[in-house]
């Protein structure tokens, strides 16, 4: 795994939210700040994000859930990742997200949730920030 080039986001919807301008505004502004986003559209399901993620060699997978399935949304990429010997993959997401359900979610080793009013600008300083890790 190389640490040349640009920051590589794989930014998706999972599940039957249709909402998808949140994940949008994200997309742009993560492409906006150099870096390699891949957006995989609506309903994808966590086996397809996973997939993504690794045919794309993704540095990070950013969800958005509106839907309210966060906990097992979250946990199923999470597994998927470690099924897949790529918990490197730095998972953050945002979204409708109750703030008692954020340290379960970062207890599973979710990297980071962004709530609804959370500025863009802090959501791509927080990839630049976070997302390469040294040892990679």
């Amino acid at each position: 795994m190389g640490v040349s080039g640009p920051i590589r986001v794989v930014v998706a919807k999972p599940g039957l939210d249709g909402h998808d301008r949140g994940a949008k505004v994200i997309a742009r502004a993560l492409r906006d700040a150099g870096m390699e986003v891949i957006y995989t559209g609506l309903h994808q399901t966590p086996e397809q994000i996973v997939d993504t993620a690794i045919q794309e060699d993704a540095d990070a997978i950013g969800m958005s859930i509106l839907s309210g399935a966060h906990n097992t949304l979250f946990a199923k990429v999470l597994d998927l990742l470690r099924e897949r010997e790529a918990e490197d993959i730095k998972v953050f997401g945002g979204g409708i997200i109750p703030e008692d359900d954020i340290a379960p979610l970062k207890a599973r080793g979710v990297a980071e949730i962004f709530t609804p009013g959370a500025p863009t600008t802090e959501i791509v300083e927080w990839v630049r920030t976070h997302v390469r890790s040294v040892s990679a």
